[in-house]
């Protein structure tokens, strides 16, 4: 690596972090999403209050057609934030962070979180 004025040279520009917020009433809740745009993935956080109560990563695999993921903060019972992730890596071939804090006790709510993240992605694709 050559370092000149103080610059490294020989690498490109570090792409800036997107941020990209966007919220839904659903089942009589608003819920919010928060897109943090990275270099080869994204962050998505979803929720009705600020509070981080778990983290999932995904990422495809050259050994298989579904993308890993893994749990990297939370409860291992609840699998929504790792199938969300993977689902997502699935649809965008990217590296996926996902914060899933909704309660999972209703299924029909995270078809619609689902869906409404599915929507954002199709009006602004560049945002993921």
């Amino acid at each position: 690596m050559n370092m000149e004025n103080g610059a490294c040279s020989g690498q490109s520009a570090v792409e800036a972090i997107g941020i990209h917020d966007f919220s839904e009433k659903l089942l009589e809740q608003v819920v919010h999403f928060h897109v943090m745009k990275l270099t080869g993935g994204f962050f998505l956080w979803v929720g009705a209050s600020p509070v981080l109560s778990n983290l999932a990563v995904s990422m495809n695999s050259k050994f298989d057609s579904m993308p890993l993921s893994t749990l990297v903060l939370g409860d291992s019972s609840d699998t929504t934030p790792n199938s969300l992730a993977q689902r997502l890596t699935k649809k965008t071939k990217k590296q996926v962070f996902v914060s899933y804090n909704l309660p999972v006790t209703d299924s029909n709510l995270t078809l619609l979180v689902e869906n409404r993240i599915r929507k954002e992605m199709e009006l602004h694709p560049d945002k993921f």
